[in-house]
């Protein structure tokens, strides 16, 4: 069965490596079929979903059940070439209309936790009905504060949280339905799977986290990341550009669009490789650049680390602690420091004992040592950093000289300059 993901692929070492589609893409999908069934009462065969990048997706539907509270069905997750533990697995969506609970004895918990789950997740409410997302056995759990998700949720992030609404939300107006709609989404092999993950040390607990931001699963390896990385960079300097704005992903590039006053596609996307950027950079004669990274990557800059992928080096708390010090923490706070699970929970201790501003500032200062050291004193570098908790963290360098010259689009002319 065709999917609509023929002749989509990525060159690798002389090899076709093909595209595959999102666990969130599965959810989307698997919701968008169950909400059709149950307004119909027909099991469907295959359903379409258009995914975030584009592609419109033709799934087939499996294990489809109809009774008169609820549709259930699931697609199995296609992760193409990319090696992923989740690829192979079913995503099962359940959906109930109002009255049609239905969820007595589901992974969901007590009441309590119901709750919890409401007021977490009630942003997903469209016009046509209010859409409940839940997750249910084989998705994890949020326990800790500074994931996406706050403590609590599902661990479905926002993008297939807003394609799973997406596509309920076309059900509903397909049939004229303006109640509540409950959308459940398990993984029953999720449990085992997530041991396999990073999942419990994240503070993730009973399953996988249904990921994705394009709806699509491209292979890529870091000759092919750097190549494309590369071709972008000169296809700016070619056309003019002598300034760069840069963000490692995509939740910085998420924070650009959300608060800064640029286009994500004025930026460039550098992945893990901040060193090899600077290195680009200086190569091609480009004369500064405005970094925008969440903490989490520029901890490990602050550290001399240049490479950011955890298989390299992680050391985020270590580092964050080490920077709690020269602020001033004492050693209670920096032992805190480095017992918490993620960055985001380390600066929320350091925002407790009111050394967080201070220590961001420590942060910038050695990141920027660092970024100057590789570009060999060649580059006017700024820095933004930010967290998905508490936002803004703070900047060092020439931010507001580097962003009015952005901004203006006068980074694409030889003759300007920074003051």
């Amino acid at each position: 069965m065709e999917t609509g993901l023929e002749g989509k692929y990525v060159i690798k070492d002389n090899k076709k490596l093909a595209f595959g589609y999102t666990t969130g893409s599965c959810g989307a999908a698997a919701a968008k079929a169950a909400a059709r069934m149950l307004f119909t009462g027909n099991v469907q065969d295959t359903v379409e979903l258009m995914t975030p990048k584009g592609i419109l997706l033709k799934l087939q539907v499996l294990e489809a059940s109809i009774t008169p509270k609820e549709a259930r069905c699931a697609i199995q997750k296609d992760a193409g070439d990319d090696p992923d533990v989740t690829d192979g697995v079913l995503v099962y969506a359940t959906v109930r209309r109002e009255g049609m609970t239905g969820s007595e004895g589901t992974a969901e918990g007590s009441e309590q936790a119901a709750e919890t789950e409401n007021t977490a997740e009630r942003k997903n409410i469209c016009p046509c009905s209010e859409i409940h997302i839940t997750g249910g056995l084989g998705v994890g759990r949020v326990t800790r504060p500074g994931l996406e998700q706050p403590v609590g949720a599902a661990a479905i992030n926002r993008v297939p949280r807003e394609m799973i609404t997406g596509a309920v939300r076309e059900i509903c107006e397909e049939q004229g339905y303006f109640g509540r709609i409950e959308v459940e989404i398990s993984i029953p092999e999720g449990v085992a799977l997530a041991k396999k993950t990073f999942n419990p040390r994240l503070g993730i607990e009973g399953g996988i986290s249904v990921l994705g931001t394009s709806g699509i699963v491209e292979p890529m390896s870091e000759r092919a990341l750097l190549a494309s990385i590369r071709l972008e960079l000169q296809m700016a300097r070619k056309n003019g550009a002598s300034y760069l704005l840069a963000a490692p992903g995509n939740y910085g590039m998420d924070f650009l669009s959300r608060h800064l006053p640029f286009e994500m596609d004025q930026a460039v996307k550098y992945s893990n490789f901040v060193g090899e950027l600077v290195d680009m950079a200086l190569e091609l004669e480009f004369r500064g650049i405005l970094l925008v990274s969440h903490i989490g990557k520029l901890i490990k800059v602050a550290g001399g680390i240049m490479n950011t992928h955890s298989r390299n080096a992680d050391a985020r708390l270590e580092l964050l602690a080490a920077n709690g010090l020269r602020a001033g923490a004492d050693l209670e706070t920096a032992r805190r420091v480095l017992e918490a699970v993620t960055t985001e929970e380390g600066l929320a201790v350091l925002k407790e004992k009111q050394l967080l501003e201070q220590t961001i500032d420590q942060v910038l200062e050695k990141a920027l040592f660092y970024l100057g050291h590789r570009s060999y004193g060649k580059l006017n570098i700024g820095v933004i950093t930010f967290s998905g908790e508490l936002g803004l963290l703070g900047q060092a360098g020439p931010v507001e000289e580097l962003t009015g010259l952005l901004k203006e689009n006068r980074c694409y002319h030889e003759d300007s300059k920074i003051e």
